[in-house]
């Protein structure tokens, strides 16, 4: 299975001056496409310290010019991978438009006071859900986990405040690298990548081949 991509050329001329800036740009176009159903779906893939990978998809809740914000529950396998490893890669992958956004960096938690300010705006049945799942962990049954939510449920019925699991919370990627693959026919593809400066915190950006 194959398919061209018919699409503009991506330029050095055409990028923002930072990563977070023509993030934003590219953001919003996805956001504004009929044909992507989540833009802010990402894959996150992290590694244990003996490099052994695994990734999954979450949800990006918020970016600024920190960088990148995710939310889990830290015993999770991705946040005990982060605890021992704190490094990760984020691919956000808007085929659709024939474009990709590929981030690497450090990961640091935020806050509690974030966490608690996002936690707060969830659904009540995804906070209750939050405490409900150690997520990663072997369970025996599905009953069993519904089981755990309906308790939950009884103790913070709806419209009562549900307290923030202290086990959960936000994960911040610095990025210290964002490539934006643009896709084009016959596999020549743009891919600009920003590159943070040690010396400066500036950027510089670099085309790699496709």
């Amino acid at each position: 299975m194959r398919e061209q991509y018919h699409t503009a050329e991506l330029s050095e001329r055409d990028l923002a001056a930072d990563p977070m800036t023509q993030f934003v740009h590219w953001f919003k176009e996805a956001a504004a496409s009929a044909e992507i159903h989540e833009p802010n779906a990402v894959i996150v893939s992290t590694a244990t310290p003996e490099g052994r990978p695994s990734s999954r998809t979450v949800l990006l809740k918020h970016y600024d010019a920190r960088g990148f914000v995710f939310y889990t529950n830290y015993a999770s396998r991705k946040g005990r991978e982060l605890d021992a490893n704190p490094y990760a890669s984020l691919l956000f992958p808007w085929h659709p438009i024939a474009r990709q956004v590929v981030v690497t960096g450090r990961v640091t938690r935020v806050g509690r006071d974030e966490t608690a300010a996002y936690f707060r705006t969830r659904p009540h049945g995804s906070q209750l859900g939050s405490w409900a799942s150690d997520q990663s962990a072997v369970i025996g049954s599905r009953a069993e986990l519904l089981r755990r939510y309906e308790e939950l449920a009884a103790r913070h019925p709806e419209g009562e405040q549900v307290p923030v699991p202290p086990h959960w919370g936000g994960c911040l990627v610095v990025p210290d690298a964002v490539e934006f693959w643009q896709g084009h026919e016959n596999r020549l593809h743009d891919r600009l990548r920003y590159v943070r400066e040690e010396e400066t915190g500036g950027w510089r950006v670099e085309r790699l081949a496709p």
